[in-house]
């Protein structure tokens, strides 16, 4: 909801949906939640309902009154493929992304079974937009299983996210990925990243061309350098307000007439 982030590999941030539910231990200590849960039951804030599934159409029309392209993480408070969001929601929120192209849409989940889904049904044999990457989040080996799910998704762009990254994934192909994410956990409970993880990462992406985003190891104090240095690598097809991909002209109706 934000035209700026902290968030070191994007600009701003989007939640057409706020709320979640847990599925994987890389939920156990979200900063989503808890964050949200402080203001349960304080009447007229915005969450005061705290982390529960909730539609935000109001916010549907953000990413249109922001001018100047941006990369803009889609659901930094939620999950767009979560089982309560209806498909005709979901719809809203694509036709945004479509219509407003000269962003780029980071759109990350934990539920890529759903996600597979619905773009193989949305785009029938076409590729996803190349200004909306697709990623799924991977805490641990035992999850790799999303990111062969992600591979079927027809994107040009999609991504992981291993952060918190709370186990070895050197079992984690990165083939038809190209864009890793590697953080550690923060707040209260973190659970510590041994750094032979993430250089395991980090040097399976070098060698295959895949761009590496070191994000963290624990916050407080404890920095962004790997062996050295900073690695903020992005993929090399970012499309940019000067050579947006172009979509067919989506009629505008309703309440998104404003887009």
């Amino acid at each position: 909801m934000a035209a700026t982030s902290t968030i070191e590999w994007t600009d701003a941030t989007w939640n057409p949906t706020t709320g979640c539910t847990k599925v994987s231990p890389g939920c156990d200590n979200c900063y989503a939640e808890r964050f949200a849960e402080r203001w349960r039951g304080v009447r007229g804030n915005y969450f005061e309902d705290g982390f529960d599934l909730t539609l935000r159409p109001n916010m549907l029309g953000r990413p249109g009154q922001w001018r100047t392209g941006k990369r803009i993480f889609v659901n930094s408070m939620s999950d767009l493929f979560h089982r309560d969001v209806p498909d005709a929601y979901i719809d809203r929120v694509f036709d945004v992304m479509e219509r407003v192209e000269r962003h780029v849409y980071q759109l990350l989940t934990k539920r890529p079974e759903r996600m597979r889904r619905y773009l193989r049904a949305r785009y029938r044999g076409r590729t996803v937009p190349e200004h909306i990457w697709v990623g799924v989040s991977v805490e641990s080996n035992a999850y790799a299983w999303r990111v062969d799910m992600l591979r079927d998704c027809p994107a040009s762009i999609r991504f992981l996210s291993m952060e918190p990254c709370i186990g070895p994934v050197d079992a984690v192909g990165l083939d038809g990925i190209g864009w890793v994410i590697v953080g550690g956990e923060s707040g209260p409970g973190k659970r510590e990243m041994d750094p032979a993880w993430v250089r395991n990462v980090r040097d399976r992406c070098v060698a295959l061309g895949v761009a590496f985003f070191f994000k963290q190891w624990h916050k407080a104090g404890t920095g962004r350098q790997l062996d050295g240095r900073t690695w903020d690598e992005m993929p090399q097809r970012l499309i940019t307000p000067q050579s947006p991909y172009r979509h067919p002209t989506i009629p505008r109706s309703g309440a998104d007439a404003n887009l």
